[in-house]
């Protein structure tokens, strides 16, 4: 049997309370010592959101918050419905800026370990407590959802090929640069320490799409430890992604980032995105 079956053309779920996720029917659970809060950085995500949320493993986290970037759908209505906690942007401040609103309402309201995931059920949420025992565990400070595991799951869950082969590159690149070994660098499922986003400047980072590199390529430099789970991908209709015209742009930016990384490792030239934080908060560790 499958471990994940074929979303259906239109993934849309019944609207439900966000509590039935957020408060476990039985106190048999084992009581987390961490608070938990899911960003989820919304643009028109109105017929996706509550099946992203449906699978959620009831009692895995404590909160729920949707950052709408100025949809034109009724996702604010939505998530209102169905009790998220609902932060409005009036016009379109762009991804990365989405990403900035979510992680400063997460640190200022106390969370422990940060889950971002788009909210438009490419990412199977199910996968959120097992990300989010690494942490726990002490063993990764930021875990990724590695959409390839393998070529073939990748490619017959719908990634289109120009963004498979640009993917491989990129994450080739940046795992030689940087050091690393992951298995996906442009996920949009990641679960952080709360320390990583209080020492990482994540505040002079671009509004665009880029902001996805320069958050990771920070945390390198800060020496925090990444590692990653595969999570299977799912590319459909509905769910969000960028066209080829903007793909090239953020491959072109992600590689500049890399660069602008070794130039300020070497001395050669400063960057403002590897300088610290002017008030850095807590320990790397």
């Amino acid at each position: 049997m499958p471990v994940l079956t074929k979303p259906p053309l239109n993934p849309r779920h019944e609207i439900f309370h966000i509590d039935r996720i957020l408060v476990p029917e039985s106190d048999r659970l084992p009581r987390r010592t961490h608070k938990i809060i899911a960003v989820l950085p919304a643009y028109n995500a109105e017929r996706t959101l509550a099946a992203t949320l449906a699978d959620i493993p009831v009692g895995s986290i404590d909160e729920v918050v949707l950052v709408d970037d100025g949809s034109t759908d009724r996702t604010v209505q939505v998530a209102r419905e169905m009790g998220l906690t609902v932060i409005e942007h009036r016009r379109n401040f762009g991804y990365g800026g989405n990403q900035k609103t979510c992680y400063r309402y997460a640190l200022d309201h106390g969370a422990d370990i940060i889950v971002m995931i788009h909210p438009d059920y490419q990412y199977d949420s199910r996968v959120i407590p097992l990300a989010v025992g690494f942490i726990e565990l002490g063993i990764c400070d930021v875990v990724l959802g590695s959409r390839i595991r393998s070529r073939d799951e990748a490619l017959r869950g719908g990634m289109p090929l120009y963004k498979y082969l640009s993917n491989r590159f990129l994450t080739a690149v940046e795992n030689f640069a940087l050091g690393q070994n992951l298995g996906d660098f442009h996920s949009g499922f990641r679960v952080w320490r709360r320390a990583v986003l209080e020492r990482i400047p994540f505040e002079r980072n671009s509004d665009d799409f880029v902001f996805d590199t320069q958050v990771l390529v920070q945390a390198v430099h800060q020496g925090f430890r990444l590692g990653d789970v595969p999570v299977p991908v799912r590319y459909f209709a509905e769910a969000s992604s960028i066209n080829f015209v903007r793909s090239v742009r953020y491959g072109l930016g992600t590689l500049g980032v890399v660069g602008a990384y070794w130039l300020h490792r070497l001395g050669v030239r400063r960057s403002a995105l590897f300088e610290p934080r002017s008030a850095a908060v807590g320990e790397a560790r």
